[in-house]
């Protein structure tokens, strides 16, 4: 079992950044990659960025690669969220997620591949 809390969230203006923390409570943490997903207002949780168990591959969503960062430290059980540049839209709750896996390669994308959650941070952006 994994015990997810998110932490970090706020509110911040057009422009700044926020970086989200993720502790994960086993010390199964290196069996899972983990992801990051969000549900803004009035939307569907969508995917937002995930990290192989080893960290040594990432894979973002179009709407937020090349501002947002997702890494990982295995040995403090814990994953990251940086946001820069952020927009209204990067409005959300964003929800940590970790999929038990035993490959270093595994990259999961979907909701369905995620085995645990956290309880979610709320991210403002004002414009």
């Amino acid at each position: 079992q994994v015990q997810l809390v998110e932490s970090g969230g706020g509110l911040v203006q057009a422009g700044g950044s926020l970086t989200l923390s993720c502790a994960a409570s086993a010390r199964t943490f290196t069996g899972n990659a983990m992801g990051w997903f969000r549900r803004a207002p009035g939307k569907e949780r969508e995917f937002v960025a995930a990290v192989t168990w080893s960290g040594g591959s990432t894979y973002y969503a179009d709407s937020v690669k090349g501002r947002f960062a997702i890494s990982r430290d295995n040995a403090k059980a814990a994953v990251w969220l940086q946001m820069n540049s952020l927009k209204p839209e990067d409005t959300a709750v964003y929800y940590c997620a970790a999929a038990r896996t035993t490959s270093s390669r595994y990259l999961p994308k979907e909701e369905y591949e995620y085995d645990y959650w956290g309880q979610g941070t709320q991210v403002t952006v004002s414009s």
